[in-house]
């Protein structure tokens, strides 16, 4: 970011603030380093309350999209009209849903990070329940997945966000055109593309895998306990519809009572050693982890199936319809339109491995969740939570290196600003030739981004830390 794109950015953005960046010059003093450091230990501080609200917000936004949709089905059956009226506001609900499922990714995300809140215990079950838990997915896991790509970012072998999208084919040779950008995207438009990539993400990042460096090799558990979990949440489903539609509601809820009990006492009668292990420790142990999601699953299958005995509404077809198909379609589209741009195009370098995106608020809601606009300060301080990252990005702006190497990105498909020569990119013109990352011998590890986990074998980190080092 050269000192001119940090003066555009500060005309396109009202909220940015001027920052004494003449009067730095090359070095910092001692002074300007300590009021720096004890900025950012601020920028640091977390509570038990904001991001409440926050959540609050997503399940607000889902709420009022269910409603809104299924009002305007009453209204079209009211009126006589066909079936195919629903469809606009279908498609706003599977895109307004997939969106909020999106935002609930950031919910884990940040405690992930343990940033969600400042009580660790009310943090992992905040993250769980009211996040991870309804798509599918564990906190622990996706913190295994999420750090390594932190600590290892943009490294081949280690950071698991290569190795996944490899798996599911969604890597992208980059640079790449603005053409190539749109066709990709628009072969996401072929659901299978994006079926795939769902299971390849879940396969990462809700069930764990053997290569991420995170993990305990020697105890790497059996497949048994996450298939039984993966039975439960299809199976209970795929047993009790059929009861209902035929009518046999008394034995729905038996189906559901007897397939929880059985699930949730396999795994109280578990030893955790079965479980997989990994270098970090869990906040909530494995058991009590496997076991509430099974009763999470149960409190919603159970709605579910009383809703429909009831007469009150067709609950298991609203629920397919407007979750489970945004899971595997708008949701996986955004989050691919998230990190194909985060890190494409970019290297291991500490200011140069992703970049701050400012785009228009549908597309923060739906493709930036939770602070993810930010990301370039995110990865430099990854204990900042996400309301304080603009924050931060003010803060770092003083740093010359920081605003030389640093790129702010305007607008995802067109930019706000008609200057060609002076205004900053749009995501897809960053991910050109242009911006092509030059040869650099700069290779950033962040030792950081365990900041606030308990590692429990240091030295196996540290030997996989030295690998990545010498093997770039």
């Amino acid at each position: 970011m050269t000192a001119n794109a940090a003066s555009a950015l500060r005309k396109s953005d009202p909220k940015q603030t001027s920052a004494p960046v003449e009067a730095l010059g090359g070095d910092v003093s001692r002074r300007s380093r300590v009021m720096r450091s004890e900025a950012i230990r601020e920028l640091k501080v977390r509570d038990n309350r904001t991001n409440f609200q926050h959540i609050g917000f997503v399940y607000l936004v889902i709420a009022a999209s269910l409603v809104a949709t299924i009002w305007s089905y009453h209204l079209v059956a009211e009126a006589g009209l066909g079936w195919w009226w629903n469809i606009p506001m279908t498609l706003f609900a599977i895109t307004a849903i997939g969106a909020s499922q999106h935002q609930f990714g950031g919910v884990i995300h940040e405690g992930t990070h343990f940033i969600l809140f400042e009580n660790k215990t009310l943090n992992e079950l905040a993250s769980d329940w009211l996040a991870a838990f309804p798509i599918y997915t564990s906190t622990f896991h996706f913190r295994l997945h999420h750090l390594a790509h932190h600590q290892f970012i943009n490294d081949p072998v280690r950071d698991p966000d290569f190795a996944q999208l490899h798996d599911s084919g969604h890597d992208l040779d980059f640079p790449i055109t603005h053409f190539e950008m749109l066709q990709a995207l628009g072969k996401q438009l072929w659901l299978p593309n994006l079926f795939r990539y769902t299971l390849a993400r879940a396969r990462y990042s809700a069930l764990g895998t053997v290569n991420n460096p995170y993990v305990d090799r020697e105890r790497r558990g059996e497949r048994l306990p996450t298939l039984a979990g993966i039975i439960y949440a299809v199976g209970a489903p795929a047993v009790s519809i059929p009861l209902l539609q035929s009518g046999h509601g008394d034995w729905a809820f038996a189906a559901l009572g007897a397939m929880t009990l059985l699930v949730i006492t396999y795994f109280a009668r578990l030893d955790e050693s079965k479980l997989p292990h990994a270098h970090v420790e869990t906040v909530i142990s494995h058991r009590v982890t496997n076991i509430s999601r099974v009763v999470f699953m149960a409190i919603v299958y159970f709605s579910l199936t009383a809703v429909e005995v009831s007469g009150l509404a067709p609950a298991w077809t609203y629920f397919g319809l407007f979750w489970i198909v945004p899971l595997f379609t708008t949701f996986p589209l955004f989050m691919i339109m998230r990190q194909w741009v985060q890190h494409g195009n970019a290297d291991r370098g500490r200011f140069t491995n992703s970049r701050v995106f400012l785009v228009n608020p549908f597309i923060r809601y739906a493709v930036f969740p939770f602070g993810m606009d930010y990301h370039l300060p995110h990865h430099i301080y990854a204990s900042v939570p996400h309301y304080k990252l603009h924050g931060l990005h003010e803060l770092l702006l003083q740093d010359p290196e920081y605003r030389e190497k640093g790129i702010v990105v305007e607008g995802y498909f067109n930019s706000p600003h008609g200057d060609v020569e002076n205004r900053n990119p749009t995501v897809i013109e960053v991910l050109g030739e242009k911006y092509a990352p030059k040869a650099s011998e700069e290779i950033f590890v962040d030792t950081e981004t365990l900041e606030y986990a308990q590692v429990k074998n240091p030295a196996a980190i540290a030997r996989e830390n030295a690998d990545s080092l010498r093997e770039s």
